[in-house]
């Protein structure tokens, strides 16, 4: 294996704090829904992540289409990040990923969301301890 790149970030006050570069670049400071006055102040971990997941599986869709024979534009990837409480009191994440491919029927979006889903490093890094459902819209 090749590594081509790694990103670093530095939090500081968990949830309701900052994501800094070491360099001390400022990325953004976070916004908590889930507690008041902070709800709006940036956007929350869950926010970044479903940014991220839906920009890195968005271009694994690109290549599985090619890699199928369907070359797609005018594409897009939603996402969609859960936070969820779970019965060991402690938290999980829970994901959707939405594709909407236009001028492709629904059978083959599903098989390009399929292959997408197999070499996205999102997709790899999540799986076995995250539900994600895939979805055509």
């Amino acid at each position: 294996m090749k590594t081509l790149f790694t990103a670093e970030s530095i939090s500081k006050g968990g949830r309701s704090g900052t994501i800094k570069t070491p360099d001390g670049m400022s990325i953004v400071p976070l916004g908590n829904p889930l507690e008041k006055g902070l709800e709006k102040r940036g956007p929350s971990p869950e926010l970044l992540f479903a940014g991220a997941y839906s920009a890195c599986y968005h271009g694994a869709l690109v290549n599985a289409a090619k890699k199928l024979g369907t070359p797609i534009t005018e594409s897009t990837v939603r996402v969609m990040v859960s936070l969820i409480e779970d019965d060991q009191d402690g938290y999980r994440l829970a994901v959707e990923l939405h594709a909407n491919l236009p001028g492709i029927d629904r059978a083959q979006v599903q098989r390009i969301m399929d292959e997408a889903h197999k070499t996205c490093p999102y997709s790899k890094a999540v799986r076995g301890d995250l539900t994600v459902t895939l979805r055509v819209d």
